[in-house]
């Protein structure tokens, strides 16, 4: 399994979270429990001496004193953790046969104090204890003793446990993270497995929205909506590929045509001239297709206006006219321009969107009539719209109009000199430009436009 899974990082965090959990749980509980246990001898201590003290001061005579001694002997009998020591000047009133080391602890302070014995290796918790002089029996030093071992044993003990509880916490902690984790991303694998069939050319599929969890709602409609702009986009490149297939055959054709039939037989310099003439022509129309087509390629990868500067688009368009002075004056019309407005353009492909504008306005006018271009401040947006005289525009070609190789009709191709793509680079400028397109079809008139950021 990828060490990149979701299961294993799931996993992973739940053994993290369990140990952060069991480290803070387990350092409180030791720490109390710790502070319980360091109670517990002294606790022992003082209820041994409690039980002896009165018995102790009560008694001052050898042979009440014999009875203390038994009564000592048998509590470190019962219970080996208990040691008894009574240090005096006289020794019948001794116990314990203290040696020189316990002597001079119990010439110490008074208290509870902790004594290292040597051959033990855990300290003995000892309450020394002062006692006056009483009949025969001289001034006493009574220490009440118990062994801590079995306390720190208990201590290490616990702390052993609390180590092995949190492994097996975090261990169980990890192992039930990773089947929950398992469960819990098992529609993501249906959603997935579902997803491996979406492949081309079926592009129609789309992921499904019932029985899966809320959670994936979102992403499941944002990958449906993908699906449909690549269905989109698949369906505009296919029919892109054969609509250029299709333009470039018939000039492709003509000068193979052309060519083949001027090579049959001997042919004079001026039929020879002529054929070269109109192979050129169809060359020209061939890279002048091409070099559209590549413009649209770059547009589609989504390439931007960049190079933009604030200019009147009033002067860009007059610059346009004098570059079309002589389309105009073959065609016997004339270019009205109202309106001005400033906005960040590229000239040169402001310009290249102006030209097939009026092209495409030439194309469709007939002669004495007038052309013109309307330029609106809209506040947000500036709008430039050539509009020309012309025969109406059903309403279903309208959004179309401006789709690659798109033609109305056979009357508005004019193959000759228009291969349908002039319209679709319109668009591609404007959206570059982060702007839109428009066409208006009323009362005679046709309007073809764009939109750009003011």
């Amino acid at each position: 399994m990828s060490t990149n899974s979701i299961a294993l990082r799931l996993s992973g965090m739940f053994a993290l979270v369990a140990l952060l959990v069991f480290l803070l749980i387990g350092w409180a509980l030791y720490l109390q429990v710790d502070k319980g246990l360091g109670l517990l001898p002294e606790a022992e201590v003082d209820a041994r001496y409690s039980v002896l003290e009165s018995a102790v001061q009560r008694y001052g005579t050898p042979e009440h004193w014999a009875k203390i001694n038994a009564k000592l002997r048998l509590l470190s009998e019962e219970d080996k953790r208990l040691r008894f020591w009574v240090v005096s000047d006289n020794p019948t009133y001794e116990f314990g046969n203290p040696d020189t080391e316990i002597r001079a602890f119990a010439k110490g302070p008074l208290g509870m104090r902790d004594l290292n014995l040597r051959g033990h290796d855990y300290p003995f918790k000892v309450l020394v204890s002062q006692f006056p002089a009483k009949d025969q029996r001289p001034p006493l030093r009574f220490l009440t003793a118990v062994d801590t071992e079995t306390f720190w044993q208990t201590q290490h003990s616990l702390l052993i446990a609390l180590i092995s509880l949190a492994a097996v916490g975090i261990l169980l902690a990890s192992a039930l993270g990773y089947w929950v984790a398992r469960i819990g991303l098992k529609p993501l694998t249906e959603l997935s497995l579902e997803a491996r069939k979406l492949t081309p050319p079926r592009l129609s599929g789309r992921l499904k929205l019932s029985h899966l969890p809320p959670e994936l709602d979102q992403f499941v409609t944002s990958f449906n909506s993908t699906l449909d702009r690549v269905e989109q986009a698949y369906s505009r490149l296919e029919s892109f590929n054969a609509d250029v297939a299709h333009e470039l055959r018939s000039p492709l054709t003509n000068l193979i045509g052309q060519t083949q039939v001027a090579l049959t037989r001997g042919r004079s310099a001026e039929h020879y001239f002529e054929v070269l003439q109109s192979n050129l022509e169809e060359l020209e129309r061939l890279r002048s297709i091409i070099n559209d087509m590549l413009f649209l390629a770059s547009a589609d990868q989504g390439s931007k206006a960049t190079q933009l500067t604030q200019a009147s688009l009033a002067v860009e368009v007059a610059k346009t006219l004098d570059y079309l002075d002589f389309i105009l004056e073959d065609a016997q019309v004339q270019v009205e321009v109202r309106g001005d407005a400033n906005a960040p353009i590229e000239t040169a492909h402001l310009r290249r969107a102006l030209i097939n504008l009026l092209h495409n306005a030439v194309q469709h006018t007939s002669p004495g009539q007038l052309i013109q271009v309307d330029i609106r401040d809209e506040g947000d947006h500036v709008s430039i719209g050539v509009t020309n005289p012309g025969a109406p525009i059903a309403g279903e070609h309208l959004p179309k109009l401006f789709e690659r190789f798109y033609r109305v009709d056979a009357s508005r191709s004019n193959s000759g000199a228009n291969h349908g793509l002039g319209l679709a680079i319109v668009k591609a400028i404007a959206l570059m430009h982060g702007g839109t397109v428009f066409v208006r079809s009323e009362d005679g008139v046709n309007t073809f436009g764009i939109n750009l950021p003011s």
